[in-house]
């Protein structure tokens, strides 16, 4: 007899197993069957914010910088205060000594007081004629020392617009000279005064006549030499002009300024003219200004 718990041979035989169908897509599993206890969900997972180390970087940067600001107000207010220096020094009144009551100061000198020297005759201000030079009294324009404005701008090619800007610029007065040598040489010197100001418009005219001067259009076509001690003044030689019919031309110019003076020269002549000669009266103008 076999045993109860003998297992036939059909019972042995192992069941055949399906064939595996891939899927594009696999259907998701079904959901478990509910059972008597609810399932326990899982514990949420934290994100860590971004940024947050550089958050915390940033503010402990401005509490050190607060903290050391005020470290700093600490240390200063435990010193003793630094005494500053007197109102009145000696040596930086005018008059150096008290005066006795009812007394005024005598005027400041010409060597002290610029306004002194600008404010009187502006001719005087005018470079000395050199030797070997006259008066050239058919210069148009040029009426005892004097030149108007308008008078002034004709020597520009835009004289319309020269003359305009003279006069938004607060213009005062021009004081003009007027030299002839031989028989072709010819030199003008301007000095063109302009009413105070806070945009300085000396500087600016004398500036804006050197920033053409190194075109060849209506400049000179180089940049010039400086005019030792004027700071921006230079003086320039120019190409000489030919034209059929007539004899060479040769120019030299100098602009330079000085406080609310322009001082402008030009040279004229038939022969070539040197640097010498332009920079000589370009320095000697300077020191009467």
């Amino acid at each position: 007899m076999e045993p109860k718990d003998t297992i036939s041979d059909e019972q042995l035989e192992q069941p055949e197993q399906p064939e595996q169908v891939e899927q594009a897509d696999p259907e998701p599993p079904a959901a478990p069957a509910a059972s008597a206890e609810p399932a326990v969900p899982a514990a949420p997972v934290m994100k860590r914010p971004r940024g947050r180390t550089a958050l915390l970087v940033a503010v402990a940067a401005v509490l050190g910088i607060g903290v050391g600001t005020a470290a700093g107000y600490e240390i200063q207010d435990r010193r003793d205060p630094t005494p500053l220096p007197a109102l009145s020094q000696p040596g930086l009144a005018y008059p150096a000594k008290a005066l006795p009551p009812g007394k005024t100061p005598d005027p400041l000198p010409v060597s002290q007081d610029r306004r002194v020297k600008t404010d009187g005759d502006l001719r005087k201000l005018l470079v000395d004629r050199p030797a070997g030079w006259s008066d050239d009294p058919l210069e148009l324009g040029v009426i005892d020392g004097w030149a108007s404005p308008d008078i002034y701008a004709r020597s520009y090619k835009d004289e319309g617009g020269m003359y305009e800007y003279l006069l938004e610029s607060d213009v005062r007065r021009v004081a003009a000279a007027a030299w002839k040598r031989g028989q072709y040489a010819n030199a003008t010197v301007h000095l063109v005064q302009f009413r105070p100001s806070a945009v300085q418009p000396a500087r600016e005219f004398a500036e804006d006549q050197l920033a053409y001067m190194s075109g060849s259009e209506i400049g000179a076509g180089n940049e010039g030499d400086a005019i030792k001690g004027s700071g921006i003044g230079r003086y320039y030689l120019y190409g000489v002009e030919r034209k059929p019919g007539y004899m060479p031309l040769y120019h030299a110019r100098a602009t330079m300024y000085r406080g609310d003076i322009m001082a402008d020269i030009h040279l004229y002549d038939t022969a070539p003219i040197s640097k010498k000669d332009i920079r000589t009266l370009a320095e000697r103008q300077l020191e009467r200004l």
